[in-house]
């Protein structure tokens, strides 16, 4: 291969175009990361299908090779039982680092119980798109198929930006500083949004306890059909509006 020319930001299997236009998206997670980093969180990559990716982006956020850069807790989980090993080890304020795309079906299950769980979510992907808010950020190459997505150097641009940048946050302590809680007695913006919780156990035939953005509260039951341990709910107001997946803790 020809050496490249000054200037040439040419990668190959690469379309450098492409990715600028992800470039407020990147800026986005890398603030997310930081200031979860920053409160003591742990990331926890995922690549079911790439597992290769999974072990290089926990390497790099965990030994940077940017000398004074801070190490940050990263750790790789390729169990079988992804979703039963991050219930069990991950806790509310940690980070989910996904690579694959969208049709995989653990990444399917896991990424929306994330959200369950207190975690915040970046998923790295590329090919068709994931159904819109599945995760917190997403970060998608278009126009590749599976085979070349996993062998390209385009997943690994990816991370590696994300990585320096959610350092460049921590050189700007402002930007790190957690977003004020509601204050008001009813939070008109908290108040209307559906959120996902995942059922922990039955309290009787018409309420159930749930865990919902990592903490524990019991919800109604009535407006959904029957639901069981492990089972993923919409809620909106203490009430349950719909069963979005179905799955034993």
């Amino acid at each position: 291969m020809s050496p490249r020319a000054p200037g040439d930001l040419s990668l190959p299997g690469v379309d450098v175009d492409a990715l600028a236009s992800l470039a407020e998206p990147i800026a986005a997670a890398a603030v997310t990361l930081a200031r979860r980093f920053a409160a003591g969180a742990t990331m926890w990559c995922v690549a079911p299908r790439w597992p290769a990716h999974g072990r290089h982006v926990a390497v790099e956020f965990v030994h940077p090779v940017i000398m004074g850069k801070r190490a940050l807790p990263a750790v790789h989980l390729d169990d079988e039982d992804v979703v039963g090993s991050l219930r069990l080890l991950g806790h509310a304020g940690d980070i989910l680092l996904a690579v694959g795309t969208a049709d995989d079906d653990r990444l399917a299950t896991l990424l929306p119980r994330s959200q369950a769980w207190g975690l915040a979510s970046v998923w790295i992907g590329g090919g068709p798109h994931p159904a819109p808010g599945v995760a917190d950020h997403v970060l998608w190459i278009d126009g590749a198929s599976p085979e070349e997505l996993g062998a390209s150097a385009g997943f690994v641009l990816l991370y590696h930006l994300l990585w320096e940048l959610t350092h460049v946050v921590f050189e700007h302590p402002g930007l790190v500083e957690p977003a004020p809680d509601c204050t008001e007695e009813v939070c008109v913006t908290c108040s209307d949004e559906g959120r996902l919780a995942e059922v922990v156990r039955m309290v009787d035939d018409d309420s159930a306890l749930v865990l919902a953005d990592g903490h524990r509260e019991t919800v109604a039951t009535q407006l959904v059909d029957t639901v069981g341990p492990g089972d993923l709910l919409l809620v909106h107001a203490g009430t349950a509006i719909a069963v979005v997946q179905r799955g034993s803790a």
